[in-house]
């Protein structure tokens, strides 16, 4: 029988909104969103935080999750990728217990999901054994078909153009292929796949459309989603029975 473990990255040094993932939400820290739902999700077998902090660490334990490692600094920075901390958190189970089959990413920047969803997701992933990796996306409110670049000679040009005759982007939404926005919904990831290629999502990426969500990278995004709960309280007690 497969394993799959949740994986919760949530870092210290935030510099944009300074400690964003222990931020309160509804009365719950940020993290505790993502604990919540990968906890009632039948899917997931162990939901681990990965964090630099001790202080995180006893917030995460006290909210139900496993946080059995601290984060080294060196893989902890602005600059250090996904990569980085997902196999950090693989090369230490594989030395205490054994590595799960699959790793369910999520991401305590985007805290409104359903733990059902999860669950599909999982369910879609291992009913595609060619793909590489599942990523949550939603679709663009505008193509990006329909977007420009600057050309290397200062006029704007048509992404995915090689003229810079601009009149075409005019033409009705509806002319040009839908285009998607990836985002922290969840993502399903293959251990072996990590591994053998010492990459994450690879070139078969199955993509797992949702409705655009709600994530948290300023201030600003933190005061919309607080009126977002306050017009909508029962997804507090949605997650937090």
């Amino acid at each position: 029988m497969s394993s799959t473990v949740a994986l919760i990255p949530a870092r210290a040094g935030s510099k944009g909104v300074p400690n964003k993932n222990i931020r309160m939400l509804g009365g719950y820290p940020l993290i505790g969103w993502s604990i919540a739902a990968c906890k009632l999700a039948g899917s997931i077998n162990r939901t681990i935080l990965s964090t630099d902090s001790e202080e995180y660490a006893q917030i995460a334990r006290g909210l139900g999750a496993e946080v059995p490692f601290l984060r080294p600094a060196e893989i902890s920075g602005d600059s250090s990728t996904d990569y980085e901390f997902i196999t950090h958190a693989l090369d230490w189970l594989k030395c205490n217990g054994g590595e799960p089959d699959y790793i369910v990413h999520i991401r305590p920047t985007s805290p409104f999901r359903a733990p059902e969803v999860i669950d599909l997701a999982v369910k879609s992933f291992l009913e595609k054994p060619d793909a590489t990796a599942l990523r949550s996306v939603h679709p663009m409110s505008e193509s990006a078909y329909k977007t420009f670049e600057i050309a290397p000679s200062g006029q704007l040009k048509r992404v995915a153009s090689n003229g810079t005759e601009l009149d075409p982007a005019n033409n009705a939404r509806q002319e040009f292929p839908t285009t998607f926005f990836a985002n922290g919904y969840v993502d399903v990831l293959s251990t072996r796949f990590i591994r053998k290629m010492q990459r994450i999502h690879g070139d078969n990426v199955l993509p797992f459309i949702t409705p655009a969500i709600d994530e948290i990278d300023t201030d600003d995004d933190f005061v919309k989603i607080e009126q977002n709960l306050q017009r909508n309280p029962e997804i507090v007690s949605q997650l937090f029975k």
